[in-house]
Parts: structure tokens; sequence; C-alpha cells
């Protein structure tokens, strides 16, 4: 078994002057779920070489076991250093994709042509696609094989409105994950903030936020009947 996980190279949070990127909790909580399943992880992302981090995610109350293993972890860490291209993928390599979150992705991955390639060949081929917290931002412009978009009557979920509020960023992201899924037809849920949620809706896999990246990748993990 295979899966890539699609990393953000985008570091700057809107106009702010500070610092964003993909979140370390959601990159490794799955990573170890992945990897301690026997799979084989290729990280990537769109320029390559080590992905920015969103430094919010390395502060102390955002720790956790699996965080702390990274951290000493060689092989890991030498392989988030070394990502692979994005555009360097091909569907057919891989039984599964996965996007971890951060507020990265909304900039570069939701309009990247080569993501939504590797989304829609992946879907399409009818292998699990996905997605944690502001990730599933990324299905944006995805389209089904029949042209209309790939959320339009799947049960979905992500980084909720009231989360987006809860952090002030309502009005610097480009785009609100919650309204944009209901906005291309997605039956959009979610539970209380900042609690674990994940829903199953064909082989599309989509987690509310940072709590619900464990359970995101065990839901692939059934797809995959691993």
């Amino acid at each position: 078994m295979k899966i890539a996980i699609v990393l953000t190279s985008h570091d700057k949070l809107g106009d702010t002057g500070k610092p964003t990127g993909f979140w370390l909790e959601e990159l490794v909580a799955p990573y170890y779920i992945f990897h301690d399943a026997g799979i084989e992880i290729t990280l990537a992302s769109p320029k390559g070489g080590q992905p920015p981090l969103d430094p919010k995610s390395d502060e102390a109350d955002a720790q956790t076991q699996d965080t702390e293993r990274f951290r000493t972890d060689r092989a890991g860490q030498r392989a988030l250093a070394n990502t692979v291209k994005l555009d360097a993928l091909n569907a057919a390599d891989f039984d599964a994709i996965f996007y971890p979150g951060g507020h990265g992705p909304l900039w570069d991955l939701a309009e990247d042509a080569h993501s939504l390639a590797l989304i829609e060949e992946t879907f399409a081929a009818g292998k699990p696609v996905g997605a944690v917290c502001h990730a599933p931002g990324v299905l944006r412009h995805v389209k089904k094989p029949d042209g209309t978009p790939l959320v339009a009557g799947k049960r979905v979920t992500g980084f909720s409105n009231t989360e987006e509020e809860a952090v002030q960023l309502t009005h610097v992201v480009p785009f609100l994950v919650e309204d944009e899924l209901k906005r291309l037809g997605g039956k959009y849920e979610k539970v209380d903030d900042w609690q674990a949620f994940s829903i199953i809706d064909g082989h599309l896999v989509t987690g509310q936020n940072p709590g619900s990246s464990a359970v995101t990748a065990q839901n692939i993990l059934k797809l995959l009947n691993c």
C-alpha cells in the first residue's frame, strides 16, 4: 500500500505579515497511523523540499505524543525536509491521498492545477481522498468525472466558521471552508468547536479540525481495509 500526503508550500498569512504553513499535528498523527499500518508514505508539496510549518502548531499547547515522537524521528524529519515536488506525483502510483491542514493550503493547494488533477484522478479511480481541518478547502475546484463539484451532494466537514472566528482569522483567509463547501453543494456537518469529527462518504474522507486528524486517517485505513 502506498499513500501520498500533500503539504502546502505557502508561508504567508494573507497581508498580516505573519507566517503560516501546515499544522504539525495534522501531519504527524496521520503519518504515524499510516506508517504503523505498514503503508509506504510519500510526502509532497508544490515547491518540494521543506514545507513551511505554522509556528503556532509548534507551541507547547499544541504538542501531542505524536509530535514528540516526530521530533526524534530522523527518517520522518528527513522525509519532511525533502518532500517530492507535487508535479512529479502520478495518481496511479498511490492507493490513497491525504491532505493535512493549516491555513497555507487555502492559498496554494486550493488553486494548484497539479493538486486538482491528482485529486480528480485519484477520486475517479475509486481510491480514498482524505483532507482534514482547512484542507477540505483544496476541493473547491475539484470536479467529479461528470464535471460537477466533487463535494456536491456529499456529506463533508472541515474547519467551521465558528472555529475560524475563534482564531480571529475570518477576515484574513481567502475563503471560509464551511461556506465554500456549502456553496459547492456539499452537505456540510460539524460538531462543537475543537471536538473530533470525521465523515466518510463513498471514498471521500473529511475531518473538521486539528483534533480530527487521527480519526480521519483511521477512516482512510478503513477504506483501504488496513
